[in-house]
């Protein structure tokens, strides 16, 4: 294998790279931040990410939509597509009940970072009477 040809065939793993960043990035958030809004963000980057990984291999070079002819001999998938937008559609709910429970979470505790919520819990169940 030349040079260039190893650069092809890495170039045609771009998506791939991509996916991997951006699934490690959203882990980082999600792992490393107490804001809980930063957290839902880090999700979003996260499923994001999974959409890619299902998509890219979905997609072949000269291939077309299902459609039988005599014209085509290569057809692409649709199915990782249709899997996709249900996806997203599942994501959105996700992202929005998330947002209604950090504005529940906020007003109960007047703060959406995590160490401030659990020092509240801690704080009030050791002023709690124990039964």
């Amino acid at each position: 294998m030349t040079g260039v040809d190893k650069a092809v065939v890495l170039g045609g793993h771009f998506t791939y790279f991509i996916t991997v960043f951006l699934m490690v990035a959203g882990l980082f958030i999600v792992i490393a931040r107490g804001n809980l809004i930063k957290k839902l963000v880090g999700l979003g980057i996260f499923q994001t990410s999974v959409y890619l990984l299902y998509i890219a291999p979905g997609k072949l070079v000269g291939g077309t939509a299902p459609i039988l002819s005599d014209a085509f001999t290569v057809y692409s998938n649709p199915l990782p597509h249709v899997l996709i937008l249900t996806a997203i559609v599942v994501g959105v709910a996700t992202l929005a009940l998330g947002l209604a429970l950090a504005v529940r979470i906020r007003e109960a505790y007047d703060s959406i970072e995590e160490d401030e919520i659990l020092a509240q819990d801690v704080s009030a169940s050791s002023t709690r009477p124990q039964a």
